[in-house]
């Protein structure tokens, strides 16, 4: 149910990218999973590159973070089998890699927020942190943290 809500918002949940080194993609504790930072990649690749106030627009950092959020929620999906077990997105933690002088992070932050909103409702409602950081791992020019409740 909630990967056809995935489709019918004109995204495909992606192949859960591989972990960049010694670390797992997500664990479950209790009713908790918690993500490790995922990246925009798709496909094996890194779909954007560099710094938002520079190399990127607003715009792409904003559909980087959603492509972060849907590597988010493959991950997760691998962990527990069925994103419909998802009873509440609970925090995203956004990291946006820009220039001096950017200061809209909030704004790329809601690419993933407003995408999780769409495909889960109300159960999507959560908070977040938006930070600049001056690099992440790549270049790529953000970098989400999820976690959510399961039923």
């Amino acid at each position: 149910m909630i990967e056809e809500k995935i489709n019918q918002l004109g995204f495909m949940l992606p192949t859960a990218p591989k972990p960049l080194a010694s670390y797992i993609p997500a664990i479950q504790t209790g009713d908790l999973v918690f993500t490790a930072g995922q990246l925009p990649i798709k496909d094996g690749v890194l779909a954007f590159k560099g710094k938002l106030g520079k190399e990127l627009s607003e715009d792409e950092g904003k559909e980087a973070a959603q492509l972060c959020a849907l590597n988010c929620l493959s991950v997760i999906k691998n962990e527990i089998g069925s994103l419909d077990k998802i009873d509440k997105v609970i925090k995203l933690t956004v990291f946006v890699s820009s220039s001096d002088g950017f200061i809209n992070h909030p704004q790329v932050a809601n690419g993933a927020s407003d995408l999780i909103r769409e495909i889960f409702g109300e159960k999507g409602k959560h908070v977040r942190s938006a930070v600049g950081v001056a690099e992440l791992p790549l270049n790529a020019p953000v970098e989400i943290e999820m976690i959510v409740k399961v039923k």
